[in-house]
């Protein structure tokens, strides 16, 4: 531990991080003792930019801290543009482990004999990570996979780095105000719960499989096969698959890939796992991501590494779409309310001032290409705008806006006229009426039948225990009175349930889902087909009305 810290404590020393420490945490330039040490240090390293020279000291520290800089450049509400674009330049490939040591962790985690697993294993690794690398092999039955295995003893460096970045964040939530606005230990927290899902095999390979399903029948995408009888906590056997690395755009266009259709799909992809499915590969960026360049699937998109994913509640999904929504029509009061109501601005921020100031973020990017305008930019003036109103970030979100950034990278390689509001507009609006329509009702209608099938029979039960517990409360005169009372309202109450689910069950089994008419988008229905829907649905609610 001590060890570790020196080294780190010359790294600090030798890029001049202490500059930055001033920028962030402004009270400590006046402390006598920080500027006794201050000019202890040279000169020489401040000629290079404060982000370069942190970028440089988180690759001299090793892997956890090149992933603790890749997470800290998605972090863009809490860090200045220069440093987190500096960040993002960190690089995913690191110097490979002795592949003797990859073989000794697969056979330690298997419990078999390299020879035992796999007919043929190439020992060189084709790609190299903070935490991982990967080996091409052939199982025995032929098939072709390929076999991730973690560095050994990660998991003991990374409990010791952690614990010595909570140490440091301590010490400047102490020494600084400002260190209590940045939240260093919210995101070290966050950082530790992102390595150690990473660290669990096991569950990425659940992760793929469930992105697999759900995208079972699409065009658009691509999952490997995961091989669980060579699966374990410390390797990954999965299918291999074969594609072109989307970054190498020559190589599409060669291989004759639409690459204007390419970048559509890739938008139609992310919004169709956030909104349809609120579960999201968050690890979107280049090399993570393949294309098929031959064959049936040609032009579909592979992606690989599902270490990191995001999920999202239904909550979460509803608000996100209005959001966007409102965005891409301009409605920025609209905007402003929904923080309002989900409780992330203080209550006493006005409305019209928390408008104003979204619709200077958001204004000047419209009817522009995706080439003149950044989304990082305008995420980043939100930030800001939300620091001076007291919004939190939102935990969940994080992810999201990382992937959505990765998203915009990748659109503008392919297509660098690509309009992203334009092309997410039409996908967002078909969601929303789906969720609001009549498909949505009865879809909420048929997913809560099943507890009511449960609930429904126990009312006269409930009803008797109610019973009961009143005339245990109640030792008066009027104690018959009140449990006769409350017995017929239970009865009651029951009958008009079992009444409401046998109308809509014949509602549903003769085609007219048009109960609650109101939420309908009554202007994709033709006059005609309106008149005969209503008509067809004026008895069932005039027997509603007598019996209720």
């Amino acid at each position: 531990m001590n060890t570790r810290l020196l080294s780190i404590l010359r790294c600090v020393a030798s890029h001049r991080l202490d500059s930055l420490l001033v920028d962030a945490f402004p009270s400590l330039a006046h402390r006598f003792w920080f500027r006794a040490l201050r000019a202890l240090l040279p000169g020489a390293a401040l000629s290079q930019a404060r982000g370069e020279r942190l970028r440089q000291s988180f690759e001299s520290l090793g892997p956890i801290f090149v992933k603790f800089g890749q997470l800290l450049s998605t972090r863009r509400d809490l860090l200045p543009e220069d440093i987190a674009d500096a960040l993002a330049k960190l690089q995913d490939r690191v110097a490979p482990f002795d592949s003797a040591l990859a073989i000794a962790e697969i056979e330690r985690g298997l419990g078999q004999k390299i020879a035992d697993l796999y007919q043929s294993f190439e020992e060189k690794p084709v790609a190299s990570a903070s935490i991982s690398q990967v080996h091409f092999a052939i199982m025995h039955d032929g098939r072709e996979v390929a076999v991730k295995v973690l560095r050994p003893g990660m998991l003991g460096l990374i409990d010791a780095d952690l614990a010595l970045m909570r140490r440091f964040a301590s010490i400047l939530l102490k020494l600084s105000e400002d260190a209590r606005r940045l939240r260093l230990l919210d995101v070290i927290d966050e950082f530790d719960m992102i390595l150690h899902d990473e660290l669990d095999l096991l569950r990425e390979a659940a992760n793929a499989n469930q992105l697999r399903r759900n995208f079972a029948d699409s065009p658009l995408l691509l999952m490997p096969e995961m091989i669980w009888s060579a699966t374990a906590g410390n390797v990954l056997t999965m299918q291999r698959m074969q594609g072109i690395p989307i970054s190498q755009i020559e190589a599409l266009l060669e291989a004759g890939i639409d690459l204007k259709r390419l970048s559509r799909d890739g938008v139609e992809i992310f919004f169709t796992q956030v909104f349809r499915d609120g579960f999201f590969h968050a690890d979107m960026h280049p090399g993570n991501i393949f294309v098929a360049a031959e064959g049936p699937n040609k032009g579909r998109y592979i992606a690989l590494d599902f270490g990191i994913v995001g999920s999202l509640s239904e909550e979460d999904k509803n608000y996100l779409a209005q959001n966007f929504l409102a965005f891409f029509r301009r409605d920025y009061r609209r905007v402003a309310q929904l923080h309002l109501q989900a409780g992330w601005v203080p209550d006493k921020v006005r409305v019209e001032v928390l408008e104003a100031a979204v619709r200077s973020c958001c204004e000047p990017v419209f009817d522009k290409p995706l080439k003149e305008i950044s989304l990082g930019q305008v995420l980043m003036r939100l930030f800001q705008v939300s620091r001076r109103f007291g919004v939190q970030v939102q935990p969940q979100l994080v992810l999201l806006q990382k992937t959505l950034l990765n998203v915009e990278g990748l659109g503008r390689q392919l297509d660098p006229d690509l309009d992203l509001w334009v092309t997410a507009k039409p996908f967002l609006e078909r969601w929303m009426r789906e969720q609001l329509g009549w498909r949505g009702v009865l879809r909420r209608v048929t997913r809560e039948a099943e507890l009511w099938s449960v609930s429904l029979p126990e009312m006269p039960r409930l009803a008797h225990e109610a019973l009961q517990q009143l005339s245990l409360r109640s030792r008066g005169p009027n104690a018959i009175e009140a449990a006769l009372k409350e017995l017929g309202a239970q009865v009651k109450t029951t009958r008009r349930w079992l009444i409401a689910c046998a109308l809509l069950l014949v509602m549903l089994l003769t085609g007219t889902g048009l109960l609650l008419s109101g939420i309908i988008d009554l202007d994709s229905i033709d006059e005609t087909s309106e008149s005969q829907t209503l008509t067809r649905n004026q008895q069932p609610l005039t027997v509603w009305r007598r019996l209720c």
